[in-house]
């Protein structure tokens, strides 16, 4: 997002200057944090993932691509050589994670993030092609340490190549957990002063209904543009049709330069949005009745 990380650190500033921040440019403070390869080779003109692995230690975390109120984002910014491609970082699922007591968006477990890489086609079978890049995030525990280090991944050029099985099998477990719209429900979203009213109806037979309020009451909304204040209470009712009222609350202050039309979030329900307890994420943007 446009100049999103140093606003979210200025924030993040603000709300936890009464914590100790230890700045940690260059180093892996409660985390280790590697550039991999879903294959064991390059092949001329032929895309392929490559995974950002993030190795959290215990009681460690870092941020989901918006972490909320609080935090900072994982990213990673590439320099390829001339006539390479690569596509934008996808992250999977976000999860509820604290930030001291403070409740933002990202990642307790170790997390692979992943991009796709184009090569160009002249390359040369035999050829040993070395891929640097930056990487930025911030790990959280008992104190936050930003951190950026120049990662690199050398892989030789060949007419062939094989999947790596230990990175291929993390890579589609994290394929498996992002986000999807689904035709199953319906989505209506209304603001009154500082109040957000998302409504979530069951579509069609394949909607997954809660069994009641207890379940009901773990499905969390991740906002993907602040519009929404992450730190504060998500009430959640269940009505008998199976049809979800959520009410969150306006964030104070909001990164955009003009309040959103839709309600851009991500409702996560670790029981499943469709029958046989599939989709975990549902991915919404209701228009904002206001």
């Amino acid at each position: 997002m446009t100049n999103g990380p140093s606003r979210h650190w200025l924030l993040c500033l603000l709300l936890v200057s009464s914590f100790v921040i230890r700045h940690s440019s260059f180093g892996q403070t409660g985390l280790q944090i590697q550039l991999v390869s879903e294959q064991t080779a390059i092949i001329p003109d032929k895309p392929f993932t490559v995974g950002l692995w993030l190795d959290h230690d215990r009681g460690w975390h870092t941020y989901w691509r918006f972490p909320g109120i609080v935090g900072v984002p994982t990213q990673l910014k590439w320099n390829l050589p001339k006539g390479w491609k690569a596509g934008e970082l996808v992250y999977p699922e976000p999860e509820r994670t604290l930030m001291f007591k403070i409740k933002a968006q990202g990642f307790d477990r170790d997390v692979m993030l992943r991009t796709e890489v184009t090569p160009p086609a002249n390359l040369k079978v035999g050829d040993q092609i070395t891929l640097t890049g930056t990487a930025s995030w911030m790990c959280c525990g008992n104190s936050c340490h930003p951190g950026s280090m120049e990662i690199s991944l050398t892989l030789p050029v060949a007419e062939t190549a094989e999947l790596n099985s230990k990175w291929h099998k993390l890579l589609n477990e994290e394929r498996a957990r992002v986000e999807q719209t689904s035709d199953a429900w319906t989505a209506t979203a209304s603001e009154t002063g500082q109040t957000i009213t998302l409504m979530l109806k069951p579509a069609t037979a394949e909607a997954r209904l809660s069994k009641n309020q207890r379940e009901a009451d773990r499905i969390i909304v991740f906002t993907e543009d602040g519009w929404f204040d992450t730190d504060k209470p998500q009430i959640i009712q269940r009505h008998d049709d199976g049809s979800l009222t959520i009410t969150l609350t306006k964030a104070d202050a909001y990164l955009g330069s003009k309040p959103p039309k839709t309600l851009r979030v991500i409702v996560r329900n670790d029981s499943g949005w469709l029958q046989g307890g599939s989709l975990r994420c549902l991915q919404i943007a209701p228009k904002i009745v206001r």
